[in-house]
């Protein structure tokens, strides 16, 4: 999954860090402060709407494990009975999608572990806009009453310490949302394409070489039949 929706979160709460400070200075702070805070709730929503989408990943992938396990049972049996009747090429080909099936598995794994990954930094982000919103709301309600005490600005002295405050949980954010870099593509030798080709090959004449000698030490307990 892209990383878009992190980058939105904390461009978001980038954003309201800075305008926090500059919009309480202004006349029209008050509005604009409340624009802010809608911002975040919309940032909050698409964060929510992820989740729902990485967890249905997660059931997506899981429920599709279930059925490449019934189908990879299923080619074994098939793989055994072209055995037995002499068909060494049908097998060898049941085994190949056995492979590929088998790797298929491997590749959902990772689909779930990245999703819990995905998850975890969803929550984060959760979070951090939650308390980014109600640390806004409070600072708005300040701010208000404020200027009904004091006129049309807040002391400076107090916005200082907003100031400083928001860098604080702008700080704190930041080392809790880190994006992770995209991940290096690794570029194949020339030659490891045919590599993987060749154990491949081996991979399936051992399978097939397993079920003969499985085949036969059934064939030996069984006793023989009069001629």
């Amino acid at each position: 999954m892209s990383d878009s929706i992190f980058t939105r979160v904390r461009l978001v709460l980038s954003a309201s860090v800075e305008d926090a400070v500059a919009s309480l200075e202004r006349a029209s702070g008050a509005s604009l402060m409340r624009e802010a805070i809608r911002q975040v709730a919309r940032a909050a929503d698409e964060v929510r709407v992820e989740q729902q989408a990485n967890a249905e990943r997660v059931a997506d992938a899981r429920r599709r494990q279930e059925q490449v396990r019934a189908r990879i049972a299923e080619l074994g049996g098939k793989a055994q009975f072209a055995l037995g009747k002499g068909r060494d090429d049908l097998a060898g080909a049941a085994v190949s999608t056995q492979l590929d099936l088998e790797a298929e598995l491997t590749r959902l794994d990772r689909v779930q572990a990245d999703a819990a990954v995905e998850a975890v930094r969803l929550d984060e982000c959760a979070t951090a806009l939650a308390a980014r919103k109600a640390q806004m709301e409070r600072e708005l309600a300040a701010f208000e009453a404020a200027q009904s005490e004091h006129g049309s600005a807040a002391p400076a002295r107090r916005e200082r310490k907003l100031q400083e405050r928001v860098d604080r949980a702008q700080d704190t954010f930041d080392r809790v949302i880190a994006l992770s870099g995209a991940d290096a593509v690794r570029r194949a030798d020339p030659g490891e394409a045919e590599i993987d080709a060749l154990r491949r090959d081996e991979a399936i004449e051992a399978r097939l070489a397993a079920m003969r000698a499985a085949q036969a030490k059934r064939a030996a307990r069984s006793p023989r039949k009069a001629d």
